[in-house]
């Protein structure tokens, strides 16, 4: 009886170590090392859902000043004779050694805070994915860190915010995002000055341990910031955790090992997460980057984010005079990025008692009233082979950290191409009027090409030993074409003259002299510039469209497919504001017409 009782203890405990397996399994799926971090794949309900918000809100919405507003409390006691220094001593009172920014956490009251009418307002501008930043770079926690004591359930507001925002967020559906940027703290506060409340060890819990300015980050620092990210992923289990800089000034091994933690346990919970980083603050392919006020100006390879704000300039936090972005420009933005692999995640800064500012609650609406009626052109598409097209370019290329964001204004020409299965959207990022014309989309001049064909081994008329002229932009070039492909050109910016090289194909004639190439075509007498098409995809065909519609309106159009470009009648009457989009069905597979 007693060998099989023990028969019996030791077939439960194998059963239970089969039973443990597939966990312990799934916990190793990716180890604390970059090839095997690079294995994870961006999820699927970003790639889906391209939109987000998220908030700045902490002590720093009590000064309600500065252009940035985060950065008030590092200027504060970095310009003895700056603005917010200025600004604090005449408002709230002199910096000494016992007083300071800690002070503003009193007036930090939230008490009219509700996370519910946040959530709502978020999923009413057509947000997929929100949430707070959780920890600012003045050190002060938005949830209830065992940590520090200087966080908003202890101090303040006197409640977990970022566990209120995860319940309220969560429960409409919405990915949950908290955003760190606790890395940048070591540097924030001259926590070696006596002369201020920074230097006092009794607040070193919000503005950071003792050192002097340049020493490393030591280890109860780096304890402290690897324990907060965790402690975040173990009580609120965020689906996109967002990094401002200074990642890289982390020991590489810290990173990896709070990366593999966090992916592990999404795929430990069947959950699909992403981390954004700043410039090349982790290796790349383990993480998607993020461009701060930054656009990319051409469609990428690789996904890439945007951090951006309502107000327009970069204010961040809450401030007395703050103004905002038009309705226009952001949907405009988000539409330009989700056109070049982009996805976008836009702030908000709520006031000290939680209330968020009429005029960011009006530009929100505006956006999600207008992705009611055009979101099938954003939610769930992919970039098309070409992103767009139009007159209007955004010029330089982003930073390492973003900071190229303009405030053009786009034209009726400029429009942005998506897809969907085989549905194509042209967003049109201004009225076009009575006729649509996407250049892009090209047919061909069958008499032309009959034309063509005819004079194919035709005498064509050759350049060499000719002397042409050409005026370009009130300058008169001559080109006098010699032997051995050899042409002397002189005038406008060739000056006396210049020797270089051509080449003749039929009608067609191309010129190369130091790093300039001309193509012109001749016609027996003169040269004729040939004219820049501009965008275009040589791989579209009339055979395939199926119908093209207007969203918002609900009659089919008529079109007409030119050398020119799909041209499309529209409607009198707008379907909605500020960006149109034609939406062409196509069929898979066209029959093509012999």
């Amino acid at each position: 009886m007693k060998t099989y009782k023990n028969l019996i203890i030791l077939l439960l405990i194998l059963f239970c170590i089969s039973c443990e397996q597939p966990k312990q399994i799934e916990a190793e799926k990716y180890q604390p090392d970059w090839r095997s971090l690079r294995r994870v794949q961006t999820p699927q309900w970003l790639q889906d859902g391209k939109f987000g918000i998220y908030t700045h809100w902490g002590p720093y919405a009590v000064h309600a000043y500065g252009s940035n507003t985060t950065w008030y409390s590092f200027a504060l006691y970095l310009e003895a004779n700056g603005e917010a220094r200025q600004h604090f001593e005449e408002n709230f009172g002199k910096l000494t050694p016992e007083y300071g920014y800690k002070d503003l956490i009193p007036l930090f009251t939230a008490d009219k805070f509700d996370a519910e009418e946040w959530a709502d307002l978020f999923q009413k501008a057509g947000a997929r994915y929100a949430g707070p930043v959780a920890e600012h770079h003045d050190g002060f926690a938005m949830w209830d860190t065992e940590w520090s004591e200087w966080n908003a359930a202890k101090m303040g507001p006197k409640r977990d915010v970022v566990e209120e925002l995860e319940a309220a967020i969560k429960k409409r559906g919405m990915k949950y995002v908290t955003a760190f940027h606790h890395a940048a703290n070591w540097f924030f506060f001259p926590v070696a000055d006596k002369r201020y409340d920074t230097g006092n060890p009794d607040n070193a819990g919000l503005y950071g341990q003792y050192h002097l300015p340049g020493e490393m980050r030591n280890q109860e620092f780096l304890d402290e910031w690897y324990g907060k990210i965790i402690e975040v992923i173990d009580n609120y289990s965020p689906d996109f955790i967002w990094f401002d800089f200074a990642l890289d000034e982390i020991p590489e091994g810290y990173v990896k090992d709070f990366l593999a933690y966090y992916y592990n346990h999404a795929a430990a919970n069947g959950k699909e997460v992403v981390v954004t980083y700043k410039g090349h603050d982790i290796v790349p392919g383990t993480g998607v980057r993020d461009l701060e006020l930054g656009q990319e100006p051409n469609l990428t390879y690789n996904e890439w984010i945007t951090d951006n704000s309502v107000d327009d300039r970069g204010a961040w936090g809450y401030a007395n005079d703050l103004t905002f972005k038009t309705p226009n420009r952001l949907i405009d933005n988000l539409v330009d990025r989700v056109s070049k692999n982009g996805y976008l995640l836009l702030n908000v800064g709520p006031k000290p008692d939680g209330t968020i500012p009429e005029g960011a609650k009006e530009v929100l609406l505006a956006m999600g009233a207008w992705l009611d009626v055009n979101g099938e052109a954003i939610y769930e598409t992919t970039p098309w082979m070409v992103a767009g097209e139009g007159p209007t370019n955004l010029g330089e290329d982003p930073s390492d950290i973003g900071f190229n964001e303009s405030d053009l204004v786009y034209t009726a020409e400029d429009v942005r191409f998506t897809v969907k299965g085989d549905n194509l959207y042209a967003t049109f990022l201004d009225w076009p009027g009575e006729q649509a014309v996407i250049k892009s989309l090209r047919g061909v001049d069958l008499e032309q090409i009959e034309e063509e064909a005819g004079s194919i081994g035709s005498d064509i008329p050759t350049v060499e030993g000719k002397t042409l002229t050409f005026e370009y932009e009130g300058a008169i070039y001559t080109f006098a074409f010699k032997e051995e492909n050899e042409v002397h050109v002189s005038g406008g910016e060739a000056g006396d003259g210049m020797m270089g090289y051509f080449e003749q194909e039929f009608e067609d004639v191309y010129i190369e002299v130091a790093d300039l190439e001309v193509e012109f075509i001749y016609d027996g007498e003169n040269l004729v510039m040939e004219e820049d098409e501009g965008p275009g995809y040589p791989g579209f065909y009339k055979e395939e469209i199926k119908r093209v519609s207007l969203l918002g309106h609900s009659e089919d159009l008529n079109w007409n497919l030119t050398t020119d470009g799909l041209v499309v009648d529209l409607p009198e009457q707008r379907p909605c504001d500020h960006a149109y989009v034609i939406k062409i069905e196509r069929y898979h597979h066209p029959k093509i017409d012999q």
